[in-house]
């Protein structure tokens, strides 16, 4: 996130033809928001086409009677401290009216017969709790530990040779990326832990990040997280709406602009290049470079024509599987249950059992009664959360998108009899795990209910297959190897959870902000 504002190219250096915008970006999630601020803070006229009412992508927020106001997706972020005030989001230090505070902990994990919290902003505490639950293993736990903080380290340092690295002194200059770059976070807890409930317990996090131990990407588990425990867990006064809502008041005062309820439809190009967007009304807009914030696979085989000069970059992309989706269920309570049973926790990890993979395969299989659940409580962040003597509860649990594609043909017709028969079956055995292991009368207290699924999100995003987190992190497309901005239709980039880095808010940020200085790079 850390740009040279100062030596990019202005709008002075390049102007764009009568009538032209600078950037289209298409769709309004973080990343693509991202980037249009990223031009409009620099002079350049920025204009972003959203098919939803509202901008943000996951990042929005929806209201529901009795005052109770739903957060989409956001659980946890890190973000800067200014003045005493959590509020300097990377790369837009002009943003100041969006406030975040910390959780009272990082998160806690529930597992059959351990109950973990992680505190905030305290790595020795993390691994004192830890090592306490299992003393023999107390050594390989802070090695652990020193291989995530070590491999961050690296990284940081790769970045900052700007590509001027001696390869013949590379694994002594870059010790912790020479030898854990090619590994699953699988194999490094399994290099350092031989306990496999630790193993699980220090992995409770997967789920953040789409895949299971054996299958993620050793760097997208240990530099977000290392991060993570490190830097903390905030949360935005407001829901995340807010966030959202601030950047599209950046490009807006800055001479951009964000049309909400318009659809793109269609990438413009001429010669093998882009140079605009027709929308589903069948107006055109034209630029110097479209942006798209769509998913990666919706982009080449939606909005593009068809061209055989893409079919090797389509292959590619053929060959990355798309996240998981997820169910979620939005719970506004008519009483206070959480101060009436004592919880102070805001981000809880459900787990069945001690098998990431099990728990995996439940989620991609829609069992919702043997996968994990996520339970967020954020009554206990601030007062004012919910109304006054009530509480907002969202259950969330990864799910794959098969079981739901027999439901999509009538969902898009209208005809959900048997679409709400299924959501609300599964809905009531996500309630009744909650209520057993963690509050008691929680169905008894249940005012308002809104369920969504996989279907749900394809509906409101677009993004293939419902997928919540881009493509899958793994070794095959995380770091490096990630889908990059640039694509093989001249003037036209990827920016958001399908392109590099990958996914989670602090990523697509720095998606959409690494886009726009990677464009006016090769502006310059």
């Amino acid at each position: 996130m850390a740009l040279d504002w100062d030596s990019s190219p202005g709008p002075e250096d390049v102007r764009p033809k009568e009538g032209e915008w600078d950037a289209i970006v298409i769709g309004a999630g973080l990343g693509g928001l991202s980037c249009a601020a990223g031009f409009a803070r620099k002079g350049f006229r920025a204009l972003v086409l959203e098919q939803h009412d509202k901008p943000g992508g996951y990042a929005t927020a929806f209201r529901r009677p009795g005052g109770f106001l739903f957060d989409v997706s956001l659980h946890s972020t890190s973000v800067g401290e200014r003045n005493g005030i959590r509020n300097l989001i990377g790369g837009f230090p002009e943003i100041t009216e969006v406030e975040f505070v910390p959780h009272p902990n990082l998160y806690r994990a529930v597992f059959p017969s351990h109950d973990v919290r992680v505190p905030q902003r305290d790595i020795p505490g993390y691994i004192a709790t830890l090592a306490r639950l299992f003393p023999e293993e107390k050594a390989g736990i802070a090695a652990l530990i020193e291989d995530m903080a070590g491999f961050a380290t690296d990284i940081g340092k790769l970045r900052a040779a700007q590509g001027k690295v001696e390869m013949s002194r590379f694994p002594q200059d870059f010790p912790h990326l020479a030898r854990h770059a090619g590994r699953t976070w699988g194999q490094m807890v399994d290099e350092r832990i031989r306990d496999p409930k630790l193993k699980a317990i220090v992995s409770a996090l997967w789920v953040y990040y789409g895949l299971p131990p054996s299958r993620l990407a050793g760097y997208y588990y240990a530099l977000p997280t290392i991060g993570y425990l490190s830097a903390g867990g905030y949360y935005p006064k407001g829901r995340s709406q807010t966030f959202s809502d601030a950047l599209v008041t950046l490009i807006k005062a800055r001479g951009g602009n964000v049309l909400l309820r318009t659809r793109g439809r269609k990438i413009l190009t001429r010669d093998g290049s882009a140079y605009g967007v027709e929308t589903e009304a069948g107006q055109e807009y034209r630029s110097r470079v479209v942006v798209s914030n769509a998913s990666a696979w919706n982009t080449f085989h939606e909005l593009l024509a068809d061209d055989v000069a893409l079919k090797e970059y389509k292959a590619r992309l053929a060959g990355f599987s798309p996240s998981l989706s997820c169910f979620q269920v939005f719970l506004g309570l008519n009483k206070n249950l959480v101060r009436e049973r004592g919880i102070q926790d805001t981000e809880i990890f459900l787990e069945a059992g001690y098998d990431p993979d099990a728990s995996y395969e439940a989620a991609r299989r829609a069992d919702v009664e043997n996968c994990g659940v996520g339970v967020t409580l954020y009554d206990n962040l601030y007062e004012g959360y919910s109304p006054r003597g009530k509480n907002t509860i969202n259950l969330l649990a990864l799910q794959g998108f098969d079981h739901w594609e027999k439901f999509a043909g009538d969902y898009q017709k209208g005809r959900k009899a048997a679409y709400r028969a299924e959501k609300e079956k599964m809905a009531e055995v996500l309630i009744r795990r909650v209520e057993a292991k963690l509050l008691p009368g929680l169905s008894k207290s249940i005012q308002v209910k809104e369920i969504g699924t996989p279907l749900t999100n394809l509906r409101y995003t677009g993004n293939y297959r419902g997928a919540i987190y881009g493509w899958d992190q793994t070794l095959e497309n995380s770091g490096p190897k990630r889908v990059g901005h640039s694509t093989p239709v001249r003037n036209l980039y990827l920016a958001g959870a399908w392109s590099s880095p990958g996914h989670g808010y602090g990523a697509v940020l720095s998606s959409g902000l690494s886009c726009f200085a990677e464009i006016v790079r090769n502006w310059a």
